[in-house]
């Protein structure tokens, strides 16, 4: 929905060469139900479903510039390529690698405390999630920001106050400053993308005409991707069904280059 309307479109249009990569059976790949682009759109937080989609912002040599997980708002997806321009201009400069590398880092950082408030509330992470971080991974994980409050809440079976987590802006741009100007190849996208669960899905195109799911029918949807979540509880999983979409073809009947 982000990349389809405006101001992205045009933005994208006007800046960049865009292009796709299926990531199917990549090792951090998610699951979702298959997304025609002729099916419904609706909105979500940014950050939601960074296993499936990461959006990379590269160097013209194959270096990442910035990346993003998941999807993003509209406007906040514009401010984070005007963003990713600025550090491109620091990466192409005359300055020595490792005086960019830390440019690279300060910048990623800083920016965190740029963004508005209406794109930090936009950018709260999903309680299930939030959930699965809590559950799953207390003792590795980078997302929380209070400890001992999630720690508390599951000692006593309470509700996890969301402030206890970071927002996805910010995971995002502490995640980037991790990997300062690294060639695409070299990318470690796995621990990029790696927070929440691995399927997120939200079955847009089986909302009924009072905007809720059709629990029966998006049962049997096809899904992209691999379900390990799924996998690990023995499970089935997920895999890529039908016809592919020449995403190629849609680009360029918006007037985007694309490769």
């Amino acid at each position: 929905m982000s990349l389809s309307s405006e101001p992205v479109i045009s933005y994208l249009k006007d800046n960049f060469v865009c292009g796709y990569k299926d990531i199917t059976n990549e090792p951090y790949c998610g699951v979702s139900g298959r997304h025609e682009v002729w099916g419904n759109a609706v909105n979500t937080t940014n950050g939601a479903g960074p296993h499936n989609i990461q959006i990379f912002v590269l160097n013209p040599d194959g270096t990442v510039v910035h990346c993003l997980p998941g999807y993003w708002n509209s406007e906040d997806l514009i401010t984070e390529l005007a963003f990713a321009q600025k550090l491109n201009h620091v990466y192409s400069n005359t300055a020595s690698d490792t005086t960019k590398k830390q440019q690279y880092v300060q910048m990623q950082l800083s920016h965190i405390k740029e963004h508005s408030p209406a794109m930090v509330a936009r950018s709260h992470m999903q309680g299930f999630d939030q959930m699965f971080e809590a559950r799953k991974k207390l003792n590795t994980t980078d997302t929380i920001s209070d400890m001992a409050a999630v720690k508390n809440a599951l000692a006593t079976n309470a509700r996890i106050p969301d402030n206890a987590f970071k927002t996805t802006d910010v995971i995002m741009h502490e995640r980037d400053a991790k990997q300062p100007f690294v060639p695409y190849s070299q990318f470690d996208v796995v621990s990029f993308s790696d927070y929440g669960k691995t399927k997120y899905d939200k079955n847009e195109d089986y909302h009924n005409a009072y905007g809720r799911v059709d629990m029966q029918a998006a049962q049997h949807a096809p899904e992209l991707g691999v379900n390990k979540d799924a996998r690990k509880n023995g499970q089935g999983a997920g895999q890529a069904q039908g016809q592919s979409l020449s995403y190629r073809d849609y680009l360029r009947r918006h007037g985007i280059r694309a490769r």
